[in-house]
């Protein structure tokens, strides 16, 4: 299968303000560091991991909302790492986000044409306003809202925060893209809405032929969505590979610790006591070695030696770990 993206050892750092408290003399963050994955053609493919690990930096690295400190992105076999503002705009033709907050991401003194319309617009891409409005109402029945021009002259706060979310997928697809980027969009939902929008996303990715990056720090959401997950820690992916050999077969330390934390997902396993010490290191004081080291019981004095990389352990399965 071709891959449609790929990131080559993609990093992003962000300069602290001098007064930051308690960091010391340390100025920089690296929020996303030397990470390398490819998504498949008509895959989904997962981002996994904690809030801060770097998950929604790396959607806005690839959406050209941040720009990248270091690596490269390609497109469809096209450089899109740092893009002027000309080619931005053209690539978002074809490539799309979904964002977290349906509350916030929509522009609430906007009406729900003007805002699904509104990429149509920016992009030029109707002959008429009969056309315009046909390509909105058509989106809006897609992602399961009724078209009616009651629902189109309201405004975002007239609207549940399912119907808001689905709002926010039409605005995604008006385009027709080949490629969302989907940052955690069921995180701030409730349970029952988060299954609806992911056997609706489920249902549009066969529908439209789409490839999926699909953001989440929860293990069971991406075990319902996702073909591949990449486990991401501290800025790093620590382990990558098919969800279900991830799942069956956890390599990593951490990733036995998220499962762990969802134990639905396994019933019939038992990794042991999992035992995450102290909290997340910050990114400029990260110790040499391992950046989980500080945190698993099971280090060894190799984890504070070599920065561990990405070993091919078994087809496609891959983790960054000393441990055997």
């Amino acid at each position: 299968m071709d891959n449609l993206f790929s990131a080559t050892n993609l990093s992003k750092t962000f300069q602290l303000r001098k007064r930051s408290r308690g960091l010391g003399s340390h100025r920089f963050v690296k929020a996303v560091d030397g990470i390398s994955f490819d998504v498949k053609l008509g895959e989904t493919f997962g981002i996994v991991g904690e809030s801060g690990c770097g998950k929604t930096t790396t959607a806005r690295l690839i959406m050209q909302l941040e720009k990248a400190t270091g690596g490269q992105m390609l497109f469809k076999d096209t450089d899109m790492t740092n893009l002027n503002s000309r080619a931005t705009k053209k690539m978002r033709r074809h490539v799309q986000m979904i964002f977290q907050d349906p509350y916030t991401a929509l522009n609430p003194v906007k009406t729900i044409f003007y805002l699904v319309a509104e990429p149509l617009k920016i992009h030029k891409v109707y002959k008429n306003k009969n056309e315009l409005m046909e390509k909105v109402r058509e989106t809006l029945n897609a992602v399961g809202l009724p078209s009616t021009d009651d629902l189109l002259a309201k405004r975002p706060d007239a609207l549940s925060g399912g119907e808001r979310q689905r709002v926010g997928i039409a605005k995604a697809l008006v385009l027709d893209p080949e490629f969302v980027v989907a940052d955690e969009p069921v995180s701030m939902l409730d349970a029952s809405v988060r299954a609806e929008i992911v056997n609706l996303m489920l249902k549009l990715k066969a529908q439209r032929d789409l490839t999926y990056v699909f953001i989440t720090h929860e293990f069971d959401v991406a075990y319902a969505i996702c073909d591949r997950v990449a486990i991401m820690y501290a800025g790093s992916i620590i382990e990558l590979g098919n969800t279900e050999d991830i799942i069956h077969d956890p390599l990593h330390p951490y990733t036995r610790l998220l499962l762990d934390a969802v134990p639905p997902l396994r019933p019939d396993k038992n990794w042991g006591n999992n035992i995450a010490k102290g909290e997340v290191a910050y990114y400029i004081a990260q110790p040499s070695g391992c950046k989980y080291q500080l945190r698993c019981d099971k280090r060894t004095d190799a984890c504070s030696g070599d920065t561990p990389v990405l070993i091919e352990k078994s087809p496609g399965h891959y983790v960054a770990c000393h441990l055997d």
